[in-house]
């Protein structure tokens, strides 16, 4: 029980912000962020067989992490996987089904680490993967933020021509309402067997758990403005928590 695949998953292209994997954050390329941090997690966990995948229908991409780092795989994704209806779970089973024929054996756990979530840091990693340790019982672990607003006290869904509460409640007071969290994207840890028998691409069909990460961490790269406002966080982070200057300080090149 000690095999992981690791994967950086990225279209060519993108309709919301052109050619968004292949940008420079804070001066160095978008994609080296997530391929530190998981050079940083695999450093601390020498019992484990690690390897890194790259599955991508973008050559320009896929160069540019071959620059700076050799070892990790490429797999050009077919067009059967292209466009944005695709549900990522297919690329998952792609890379999963690829790198198993590849190795020869099979993985006992899969991670995937979201491209436009640069702000993400080794311990991050860790402690999605040990939670899905700990919890052999859980299917996936996915990375998520404390929401900063509950549909039990104050966000609001329209009906007719007038709105109400999303979830209808008595409540009074935000403390009163169930914890809720919004899932960035950021971290996937998947059970290997659930990741291979899923159908129809979609998470929830199996039993979730979840590892919470610092609030910033919701913000992912979709438009120039997460852009700018992500490299302004991301200068304040790098200033004043260390844990985040680790992982650009380890950035090769």
């Amino acid at each position: 029980m000690n095999r992981l695949l690791i994967t950086i998953c990225g279209r060519a292209g993108s309709k919301g912000f052109k050619n968004k994997n292949l940008k420079v954050f804070c001066g160095k390329p978008l994609v080296y962020y997530s391929l530190s941090a998981a050079e940083l997690f695999v450093k601390n966990h020498p019992e484990l067989t690690v390897d890194i995948a790259l599955n991508t229908d973008s050559e320009d991409l896929a160069q540019l992490v071959l620059a700076q780092y050799p070892e990790v795989v490429y797999l050009p994704r077919g067009a059967e996987l292209g466009g944005d209806r695709v549900p990522k779970m297919a690329v998952y089973q792609d890379s999963l089904r690829r790198m198993e024929q590849r190795a020869g054996q099979p993985y006992d756990w899969h991670m995937d680490l979201d491209i436009t979530s640069p702000l993400r840091t080794a311990a991050d990693i860790e402690n999605a993967f040990a939670a899905k340790q700990q919890r052999q019982d859980l299917d996936l672990i996915f990375s998520v933020c404390e929401a900063r607003r509950n549909p039990w006290f104050n966000m609001v869904k329209t009906v007719d021509d007038h709105v109400e509460c999303v979830c209808k409640s008595e409540f009074t007071g935000r403390q009163q309402a169930p914890d809720v969290y919004d899932v960035n994207a950021s971290i996937y840890v998947f059970k290997r067997d659930f990741l291979v028998n899923n159908t129809d691409g979609i998470l929830w069909r199996g039993k979730i758990g979840i590892s919470v990460m610092m609030d910033t961490g919701i913000i992912d790269i979709d438009s120039e403005h997460d852009y700018l406002l992500m490299e302004a966080i991301a200068d304040h982070l790098y200033a004043h928590y260390p844990e985040f200057n680790a992982v650009r300080e380890n950035i090769r090149g």
